[in-house]
């Protein structure tokens, strides 16, 4: 009995390491190309395909609003006020803000709750580009890996760039210039700091904070992003 048992064992640790092999194989086969994204553009996310997906769900028109444009047509008020409202350590560190991921583990545990999100513009690229919203351990380690893979091949101006490209400002607004010419009837270049405050405000929460929104509290947090631009400065050198 003791023999057939430890048979038993050895065939269920086969197929489990049998699995974990599989699976590693598909992870690679399927993983994104990183370093492309120094070169060219991507063609559309996984949160884009997303919301198309469930407009056509819906019986909506799936098409996609978004126009690419390069970082230097890009205004520096929108810059600075998606940092202030997102990561404003972005320039100092490598992908991962250890001290807000200490402040959000320190919060979790006085509340008795889970960590709040302090994830970066590297890691909500990541999450943008390639993943899902799920707040699934298994995707919140791809995250981590692609972070980090896109630190160290791409340089912060290009990370940010892509960022801006990518991101919802508002429902079906993909990118700064397709949300600035929907919402203030401007190019991305010509965006000022209330209405680039009003942009980055919208991230959180695109569908309802969005500029075109009636949400007071989309007002107070554009509010509050615009007197934080207004306390860093420092960051207009570095952008």
């Amino acid at each position: 009995m003791r023999a057939r048992g430890r048979r038993r064992l050895l065939k269920f640790l086969g197929l489990v390491c049998l699995g974990i092999a599989a699976w590693g194989a598909w992870e690679a086969l399927t993983w994104p190309d990183v370093r492309s994204l120094a070169r060219r553009p991507p063609t559309t996310t996984a949160f884009i395909e997303r919301w198309r997906a469930a407009q056509r769900e819906a019986g909506r028109d799936d098409r996609v609003d978004r126009r690419w444009v390069p970082y230097a047509a890009i205004a520096p008020s929108l810059k600075v006020a998606v940092l202030v409202a997102e990561d404003v350590n972005f320039f100092s560190h490598d992908g991962f803000d250890r001290g807000e991921i200490r402040k959000a583990l320190g919060q979790a545990i006085e509340d008795h709750d889970v960590p709040r999100g302090a994830s970066t513009i590297t890691q909500q690229l990541a999450k943008n580009l390639w993943l899902s919203p799920s707040r699934d351990p298994f995707r919140k380690a791809r995250e981590a890996i692609l972070a980090w893979q896109l630190e160290r091949a791409l340089g912060k101006r290009r990370i940010l760039e892509l960022y801006l490209n990518v991101v919802e400002f508002g429902p079906g607004a993909w990118g700064a210039e397709s949300a600035s010419r929907r919402y203030f009837g401007v190019a991305a270049a010509d965006l000022g700091d209330d209405e680039a405050a009003r942009l980055a405000a919208a991230l959180p929460s695109p569908t309802t904070w969005h500029p075109g929104s009636s949400s007071g509290a989309a007002r107070r947090h554009a509010d509050t992003v615009r007197r934080r631009m207004d306390k860093a400065q420092f960051l207009r050198r570095l952008i």
